[in-house]
């Protein structure tokens, strides 16, 4: 085998040779089949030949091959750079939103393709809702601020439902009497095609909202508010569009269909919700067993809420509501297992995901408003605008008005103002728009959607920000609350937990406490990891100490650790010791279980006795009332008696003195008269002989009828403290 090693070797460079004089064969027989000259078979013919070889390609192009993901590229570096110089020069961005001048951008570039008579990318819907749209419900539903949307989930449910279908309805019934109008040219329009139209444009578009209500700061209540309902009327939206296509296609509606509308608005949102806890909880339980690859941690966020969205989409359900399941329910238990330079990336890898996304849609929506086509018409183009703003408007007030009868905090007219004023749609109506069948109605319902989508973005969002500033409208505050100010919340929910607890009235904070005590009992620890399912101030507590020790024993200084220990180690301290020599009765476990059991029941029992308290409707129990009343009676019966057996018994001379009850008259003088010798029913309180003048007081005779200095004091004094201080010496002279 040694020998033949040489052998080989050199044998190898022989091979090598002729396989590059192949290979150069071929791609000169490709370069002449290429060129057209024809290939001789004759040997002797291609020996006289001059053979051409071409150059080595030293730069070469080929656009076509990465023509697709330049394109890309190029498209969001656009939009980086017009977020760029729309944040370096202050003027423009206290002026004019951001969004406004990505859509004039956006329309600036499609009139340059335009004239290029090129072709211009539309904004596709499904590259809208599959590409541009999750990212931006990604990042609000993660970071949705939990406390002050389920405070007012009753509010944000009532103006995303039933707001929505009111907008629907009474859009799509004024559209179909305005097509009924001769001038229009609109009566191939019927009913159920104004309905799909309505159920289009009445939806409330999230991204709109957040590009423009980030922007001026308004208070969180009335962020929350719009905010939250542009984000739960998707359901409603999706199954209005859904019915009413389907109704359209088949011309006749049914009471049947109309049920089954309504029991397929209930399967998309709950359904929908249900898809994203799912996907939430097995995202929250694969973070749990990350500790050993942090690199992989914030793509199972991702990932997770994805695929929760894209489930969603596989069965006609809420996408959004899905993704915004999915982030609620994954939040608090990703981070406490996740490491804090992953919750970074995951924070800013978001923010950077949905700035872009929302910048292209902007984009987009002005590129596609240029390459058209439209089919304009006055008359359907000016209702359209003009009944959204009504519809709006009318909507708020009226369920403002149902709504602050059951609210603590009322919303008052600014408030309504601000709500009704923000109602902004945005790109969802127009990728629902696009998703339509390709006939001159849908030109016609694209036109109107994108006018109307113009007019809020610019009008609407261009004049907020001075409307909120001459309203003085409550903006929101940049800072974080202290610890003191979540101790004080955390006590106040217990506390309001407890006093619903002793009415029996199972509002808010009761369910809130329940649903706390079941997380903590069963989720946390099946969701977080064994080292990390304490609590986040007790846990950052323990690193410092920790921390401290660490550095006091490298610094040398260990012989002081005993002293710097904290106050709280020193009560553990304590508390071990006391137990050392404290004996304490065990109890058994039996023994402990049956008395856990008595007052489980009997605290149960004690509540379950009560009947519901509610503020608003406090319904009378006859028993109760015969009950207390019998009581009153009785007590008063018993009070009755004890008055008379106390005016009418005398009492010991020794056991107390004299009263004397005291009567004002006009001119500033008081009367008085003794008990033991008149009651006030033998003589008349107004008569003067009946009474005598402080200072001519009834004296008590000592025989002869003399009064003595000490007694007279005495009268003066006791009278004197059952009264005013009495008239002045000279006024009783």
């Amino acid at each position: 085998m040694a020998c033949l090693r040489p052998a080989c070797g050199s044998s190898s460079a022989p091979l090598l040779v002729l396989l590059l004089l192949s290979v150069c064969a071929a791609s000169s027989s490709r370069d002449a089949a290429a060129s057209g000259n024809p290939v001789h078979d004759d040997p002797h013919e291609q020996t006289n030949l001059t053979i051409h070889k071409k150059a080595f390609p030293v730069l070469s192009f080929n656009y076509e091959h990465v023509r697709k993901p330049f394109e890309i590229s190029l498209w969001i570096l656009l939009a980086l750079l017009m977020k760029l110089g729309f944040h370096v020069i202050p003027t423009v961005s206290h002026v004019v939103p951001e969004s406004c001048l990505l859509i004039f951008v956006g329309l600036l570039v499609g009139g340059i393709i335009k004239a290029m008579e090129e072709t211009a990318p539309v904004l596709d819907s499904n590259l809208f809702f599959l590409y541009l749209l999750p990212p931006i419900i990604l990042d609000a539903g993660y970071f949705l601020p939990i406390r002050p949307f389920t405070e007012n989930i009753g509010t944000i449910l009532v103006f995303a439902v039933v707001g929505t279908l009111w907008n629907a309805f009474f859009i799509g019934g004024m559209m179909y009497a305005v097509c009924q109008i001769d001038a229009a040219q609109l009566g191939s329009v019927d009913l159920l095609s104004c309905l799909l139209f309505g159920s289009i444009i009445s939806a409330v578009d999230p991204v709109a909202v957040l590009a423009v209500f980030e922007e001026i700061h308004i208070n969180e209540l009335l962020h929350i508010l719009v905010f939250g309902e542009s984000l739960l009327n998707d359901a409603v939206t999706v199954v209005l569009y859904h019915l009413f296509k389907e109704f359209s296609h088949e011309g006749t509606v049914t009471v049947t269909d109309a049920l089954l509308g309504v029991v397929c608005f209930f399967v998309v949102s709950l359904g929908g919700v249900m898809v994203g806890v799912v996907y939430g909880i097995l995202g929250a339980f694969t973070s749990r067993f990350t500790s050993h690859t942090r690199v992989i941690e914030p793509l199972f966020v991702f990932l997770y809420s994805y695929m929760a969205y894209l489930s969603a989409e596989v069965f006609h359900l809420s996408g959004i509501m899905s993704l915004i399941a999915c982030g609620v329910v994954m939040r608090p238990y990703v981070e406490a297992n996740i490491s804090h330079k992953s919750y970074t990336t995951i924070k800013y890898f978001l923010k950077m995901w949905s700035s872009v996304s929302e910048t292209l849609i902007f984009i987009f929506l002005g590129v596609s408003t240029v390459a058209g086509p439209h089919k304009w018409n006055w008359i359907f183009v000016i209702f359209t605008v003009f009944l959204c703003l009504v519809s709006r408007v009318l909507g708020v007030i009226g369920l403002t008005f149902f709504i602050n009868k059951f609210r603590i905090v009322k919303l008052t007219k600014k408030d309504q103002f601000i709500v009704a004023y923000g109602g902004l749609r945005g790109a969802i109506a127009f990728s629902l728009g696009f998703l339509l069948t390709s006939n001159d109605m849908k030109h016609l319902f694209l036109t109107a959607i994108i006018t109307v989508i113009f007019f809020t973005v610019f009008v609407q969002g261009m004049t907020i920000r001075p409307l909120v500033e001459l309203l003085a409208v409550k903006k929101r505050k940049e800072s974080r609350g202290s610890i003191n100010e979540e101790i004080h919340t955390q006590f106040l929910d217990h506390l309001l937990a407890g006093i619903e607890d002793i009415c029996g009235h199972y509002g808010h904070h009761h369910w809130k406490d329940k649903l706390n005590r079941f997380n903590k009992t069963y989720l946390k620890k099946w969701l977080i990891a064994s080292d990390r399912s304490t609590e986040p101030i007790i846990s950052f507590y323990n690193k410092l100490e920790l921390k401290q020790a660490i550095t006091l024993v490298e610094s040398g200084s260990a012989a002081k650790l005993p002293t710097i220990v904290s106050a709280v180690s020193m009560e553990n301290t304590q508390e071990s010791a006391t137990t050392r020599r404290r004996a304490i009765p065990s109890i058994s476990k039996s023994r402990e279980e049956e008395i856990r059991k008595v007052l489980r029941a009997n605290l149960q029992r004690t509540r379950q006795r009560l009947r519901s308290y509610s503020r608003h409707d406090l319904m009378s129990d006859p028993f109760d009332d015969n009950v207390s009343e019998v009581r009153l009676r009785k007590q008063r019966a018993e009070m009755g008696r004890r008055m008379s057996h106390y005016l009418t018994v005398p009492a010991k001379s020794q056991e107390r003195p004299n009263l004397r009850k005291v009567v004002f008259e006009p001119e500033h003088k008081v009367y008085t008269y003794d008990d033991s010798e008149s009651s006030p029913a033998q003589q008349d309180p107004g008569h003067p002989d009946a009474f005598t003048i402080m200072m001519e007081a009834p004296q008590r005779a000592n025989g002869d009828g003399a009064l003595t200095a000490k007694d007279q004091d005495s009268q003066q004094k006791r009278s004197r403290c059952l009264s005013d201080p009495g008239p002045d010496k000279e006024e009783g002279e």
